[in-house]
């Protein structure tokens, strides 16, 4: 991803800003790549939170789990973002990108490829919430207290949706 810039107020606000979200970016704009579904709108995504949040320096020093809330603030924006489009982008030939290190034999790496794009198109046929708890839970390993936190309810009203998105998934996977 590319360095990020931010309108430098002074040295020491901008030292303090990065030393508080640098350590988060790489995995926010996973999750924003994932909620999106392209580089280019992932990146804008990010950079844009991170734009807003920049002012609000001082306020982030005092949150006690940083991760999260930066996730659930990504998330939010996301939404914004989705409300004002009022569309879902899917994906323009970008397809998921795995960490795994690249197969060598062809075979191998295309069934690689077409089980993330059956993924991918299992993931874009979710409503909203349910795409957005399974990214966060299975994709990115967020606990159930954390899915709380980034999406404001209960913890048990976290782990009906959850079973209510997965079971929906797994039906669009069988097809």
């Amino acid at each position: 991803m590319k360095k990020l810039f931010f309108l430098r107020k002074t040295d020491q606000t901008a030292q303090q800003f990065e030393s508080l979200v640098s350590p988060h970016t790489e995995h926010l704009y996973r999750v924003a790549y994932r909620f999106c579904g392209n580089r280019a709108d992932a990146e804008d995504l990010v950079q844009d939170l991170y734009t807003k949040l920049y002012s609000r320096d001082t306020a982030l020093v005092g949150i006690e789990q940083l991760r999260p809330w930066l996730a659930k603030s990504l998330y939010r924006s996301y939404i914004d973002q989705y409300r004002r489009n009022s569309r879902y982008v899917d994906g323009e030939n970008d397809s998921l990108e795995s960490s795994a290190p690249e197969i060598e034999q062809p075979e191998m790496k295309f069934r690689q490829t077409e089980q993330q794009r059956a993924i991918q198109e299992c993931l874009s046929k979710l409503s909203e919430e349910h795409r957005s708890l399974i990214i966060l839970a299975d994709i990115e390993g967020y606990s159930l207290p954390e899915l709380q936190q980034v999406f404001d309810i209960p913890e048990g009203t976290v782990k009906s949706r959850l079973h209510r998105a997965r079971a929906k998934f797994r039906e669009y996977l069988s097809d």
